[in-house]
């Protein structure tokens, strides 16, 4: 089956506003050269997982694989159009705001999950004191792990309020949105230093199990790249995002610049 799903509009919202990463505030986003805070790019990938679990329904919670890399920033307040076409089982997303192309991805169902072991994740703890980053934060091949985050009740409508999220299934079936695992992953390089501003670039995330609201979350997370390119500094992990200790619920490959080059004021 090929062909054009229904576009999905949302009023971007930048959730992370007051957060640590400063590079979602106005003032300083403008200095990398940004005309103000981005909107959170595991926000942008929850607008884009509505329209595969538009389309495949708890089904794709449960086993549904998504890219998705960010190539321009999404702005607080402005109207992002997510597109999507079908070509044999895949679709191919694009976000659109200003007129201009912002993400691309693409998602498909697998016709079973992959299986991976946790043991085959190391699990330790996020540091116990957070250090102004360096490369040596997140050395290569060095394990890293994430406080637990639970969204229940309250929080779990928050989030979906947050994120523009307005299908069913989430509250009809006690499910959690995919999205908080993505925040999870950005969690993991939060909790393991002191971050200056940065940016998430890029994620591939398999589905495993679909999460439950209220699940206790965390990543178990290895350095898998960390170098320089075009004056950025980047990093790579290879996760596997955990359910209350025992289930897995998703295998992630994450990219973010933990130090991006700054640009001279205009």
């Amino acid at each position: 089956m090929t062909g054009l799903i229904e576009i999905y509009r949302v009023e971007a919202y930048n959730t992370a506003k007051l957060s640590e990463n400063k590079m979602h505030d106005d003032t300083v986003a403008r200095r990398f050269g940004f005309s103000g805070g981005l909107v959170p790019g595991v926000d942008v990938m929850a607008y884009m997982m509505h329209l595969p679990v538009a389309q495949w329904g708890r089904a794709f919670l449960e086993r549904g694989l998504i890219e998705a890399r960010f190539v321009k920033p999404v702005y607080d307040g402005e109207i992002a159009d997510i597109r999507a076409k079908e070509n044999n089982g895949v679709i191919s997303i694009e976000v659109e705001s200003r007129g201009e192309l912002c993400a691309t991805g693409t998602a498909w169902l697998p016709a079973v999950a992959p299986r991976f072991a946790i043991a085959d994740y190391v699990e330790v703890a996020a540091v116990s004191e957070r250090k102004p980053v360096s490369a040596a934060s997140y050395e290569t091949g060095k394990w890293l792990g994430s406080m637990p985050r639970t969204w229940a009740g309250e929080a779990a409508d928050e989030y979906l309020n947050d994120v523009r999220e307005r299908d069913p299934i989430y509250a009809r079936e006690g499910l959690g949105h995919p999205g908080l695992l993505q925040r999870v992953m950005n969690k993991v390089l939060v909790d393991n230093a002191i971050l200056g501003p940065w940016i998430h670039v890029g994620s591939k995330m398999q589905l495993l199990n679909a999460a439950r609201r209220g699940d206790e979350i965390t990543a178990r997370a290895k350095v898998t790249g960390n170098y320089e390119k075009k004056g950025h500094r980047f990093v790579e992990l290879d996760a596997l995002v955990v359910g209350n200790g025992t289930t897995p619920l998703a295998h992630c490959h994450h990219v973010a610049i933990y130090r991006p080059r700054e640009q001279a004021a205009a």
